[in-house]
C-alpha cells in the first residue's frame, strides 16, 4: 500500500527556515516524480515544487523560487523541502505527493495521484 508521511512542520517567525521531510513506502520510489503542494485557508491548493524520478529536474512555483529547494534520496525513499526566508504567505498545510510527472510548466495536482496527509507550517511574528 502506497504511503506518504510528512514531517517537519512548525511555527516560525518571518525570515526563518524549515526543512520538511516526506517518507514514502509501498511503491517503487525511484520510478515516480514527487511534489510538494500547500493549502492555505480560503485558497486553492498550490503546487510548490516537484522533482523528477531521477532527481535531475526540479520545478518551483514563482512564489518560492530562490527560497525553497526540493531534493530526494532514492536510497532512503525520502523527499525533502528546504524552506528559507519564510514569509507569512507561506503559511499552510504542506502535502507530499507522488505521480508520473514533474511538469516543466505548471505544477498541477492532476499529475499526482498519491497524497500524504500533510504537515502544518505557520509563519507568524
Amino acid at each position: 500500500q502506497l504511503q506518504l508521511v510528512e514531517s517537519g512542520g512548525d511555527s516560525v517567525q518571518p525570515g526563518g527556515s524549515l526543512r520538511l521531510s516526506c517518507a514514502a513506502s509501498g511503491f517503487t520510489f525511484e520510478y515516480y516524480s514527487l511534489g510538494w503542494f500547500r493549502q492555505a485557508p480560503g485558497k486553492d491548493r498550490e503546487g510548490v515544487s516537484c522533482i523528477n524520478n531521477g532527481g535531475t529536474y526540479t520545478n518551483y512555483a514563482d512564489s518560492v523560487k530562490g527560497r525553497f529547494t526540493i531534493s530526494r534520496d532514492n536510497a532512503k525513499n525520502m523527499v525533502y523541502l528546504q524552506m528559507n526566508s519564510l514569509e507569512s504567505e507561506d503559511t499552510g498545510i504542506y502535502v507530499c505527493a507522488a505521480g508520473p510527472l514533474c511538469s516543466v510548466t505548471m505544477i498541477s495536482p492532476h499529475d499526482f495521484y498519491s497524497w500524504g496527509r500533510g504537515t502544518q507550517v505557520t509563519v507568524s511574528s
